[in-house]
């Protein structure tokens, strides 16, 4: 069916798909736009504030500790008891909200699926209402799906499911076919309203939530808009004050600095933060793409193991386990290597490696991305975490001052880890504007994080080499003397198409044309453009 326009007072869905009808009912369109109308002025404040913080770091100022926020910083408080659906936490499985994976996710053995419409969802209108949709399913537990060689997947009995918690989209994201007064609404208020109006008394009655992911918050005042918007549903649906529980990621550069403060911001509710670490590099390299003397080496050299990532690990799980909170690990993004046996046993000895790291460390728990490694990761978690969580871990021994978070890391860049951001930003680019935001990418499922990663990198990379005659400039150089410029993204990019042809069939391969249209135009852009989905959300149904 074409796209039509469909009015609701003054709330206007611009796109069609089947079965919307039964998401975005008149009922559910009036709440939408009451909280829209509510909250619109207060996101844009804070996008705007973002914009005037990155610019003076962009000038030389550096990330810190904020002086206006010490007393909470030195306050004995605690946030509110955890509900006990999450006093365990030891495996948590990611992924996007499709009704196959989502069947297998709340299937999987893991103790909670975070359900994904962020990072893992490339948010066509017709995988957000088929999401939505599958949430519904799931929570009412009737969820089943039929493949098309005609197997069948089916919920398991509720008490043998992950409990669900679900990732809106982030507040710099707007949802484009969705008007209210005619201007866009924001896609993170979009997702998370419209699964509350629809599955938060059921979720309340069985004592499951509704459990919530925030991603991307960069400072106290966006999660404290994150608690008016929850505040302010639970009023409207009559739901208990704090019914809604939240984890936050933390995922940019400037929330390390204000992990107390986001804590205090949503006291009555928030329940653990999350070292969202992938977006986390991501936004060190933002951040900081000004100053030379924090340039990153080449993303695989960019491990837990660098200091500025292990501080800020350590000192997320100090600042939760002193407020009573949860502080979850990091993704394992690894999948079964099924061609090499070899090669899958080195790549889940990483997994244990990295697992061990973070139980040992004092995390309370841990994310995979395939149900595979769930017996891998519950095994370690068990056997140096017996109990539900590790909050009797308080850490007293870390001290992590704003250098330590900042501090620069030792690397080089080489001529395959520059190739390999080229090829990994198509691919996913590729795949995520034909729809698909979850990829297998040589034998690890990628998200939008490691495509930012890449394409951050050689954007930085490139710009301060892209004017060597600049006063204080010197060019950036591979480690073998090759000087990282325009002509060197070009060579990797020329035999690109072909050679991924070769592979035979992948996700979005008529969409490789574009994406490295689209890469160019970012990587050549004389502004780091602040997140890749929002150009490639215009190019998307």
């Amino acid at each position: 069916m074409s796209a039509v326009l469909k009015p609701h007072d003054t709330l206007e869905i611009t796109a069609y798909v089947d079965g919307q009808d039964a998401v975005l009912t008149p009922e559910a369109q009036a709440f939408l736009r009451g909280l829209h109308r509510r909250f619109e002025g207060q996101r844009q404040m804070r996008l705007k504030a973002r914009v005037a913080r990155q610019a003076e770091i962009d000038a030389g100022a550096l990330p810190d500790f904020r002086a206006d926020t010490a007393d909470i910083r030195a306050g004995d408080w605690h946030v509110a008891p955890i509900p006990a659906a999450l006093q365990d936490r030891r495996v948590e499985i990611t992924g996007p909200v499709d009704p196959k994976m989502v069947i297998n996710a709340l299937n999987s053995g893991a103790r909670c699926y975070m359900a994904d419409f962020e990072d893992s969802t490339s948010p066509t209108w017709a995988n957000l209402i088929e999401g939505q949709r599958a949430m519904q399913g799931a929570v009412a537990g009737t969820l089943e799906f039929t493949a098309v060689n005609g197997k069948q997947y089916m919920l398991k009995p509720e008490a043998e499911r992950a409990v669900l918690i679900v990732r809106p989209r982030g507040w710099h994201l707007d949802e484009k076919h969705v008007l209210v007064d005619g201007e866009r609404m924001s896609a993170s208020i979009f997702d998370l309203g419209l699964f509350a109006f629809h599955n938060a008394h059921a979720l309340a009655a069985k004592d499951r939530g509704p459990y919530f992911y925030l991603p991307k918050l960069q400072s106290m005042e966006e999660a404290a808009l994150w608690n008016a918007v929850m505040e302010h549903i639970e009023t409207e649906l009559g739901l208990p004050n704090g019914q809604m529980k939240a984890t936050v990621l933390i995922e940019t550069l400037p929330a390390a600095f204000e992990m107390d403060e986001i804590l205090h911001a949503l006291k009555s509710r928030i329940v653990g933060l999350n070292c969202g670490r992938w977006d986390y590099i991501f936004s060190y390299i933002k951040t900081l793409r000004a100053h030379r003397d924090r340039v990153l080496p080449e993303r695989g050299q960019v491990t837990m193991t660098q200091p500025f990532l292990k501080a800020y690990s350590e000192l997320l799980i100090k600042t939760c386990h002193r407020r009573g909170a949860h502080a979850m690990g990091g993704m394992a993004a690894q999948i079964p290597i099924s061609i090499d046996a070899g090669a899958n046993e080195q790549a889940l000895a990483r997994v244990r490696a990295d697992k061990l790291r973070e139980v040992t460390a004092g995390h309370d728990g841990t994310w995979v991305a395939h149900p595979a490694l769930i017996p891998l990761a519950r095994e370690i978690f068990d056997a140096h975490m017996p109990q539900a969580n590790q909050q009797n871990v308080p850490r007293a021994d870390v001290e992590v001052t704003a250098n330590d978070l900042l501090k620069p890391s030792l690397g080089t860049i080489t001529e395959k880890g520059f190739e390999g951001n080229v090829e990994v930003c198509v691919r996913y680019l590729a795949a995520w504007l034909d729809g698909n935001g979850c990829v297998p990418i040589h034998w690890l499922m990628e998200d939008a994080a490691t495509a930012e990663i890449a394409r951050a990198q050689l954007w930085q990379w490139l710009h301060f080499d892209a004017d060597p005659q600049r006063e204080g400039r010197q060019p950036l150089h591979l480690d073998d003397g090759t000087p990282m410029d325009f002509a060197l993204l070009d060579r990797a990019l020329i035999g690109l198409p072909s050679r991924l042809a070769a592979e035979g069939e992948f996700p979005g391969q008529s969409k490789v044309p574009e994406a490295i249209e689209l890469l160019v135009e970012l990587t050549r852009s004389d502004r780091l453009t602040e997140f890749l989905t929002l150009p490639a959300y215009e190019r998307i149904d």
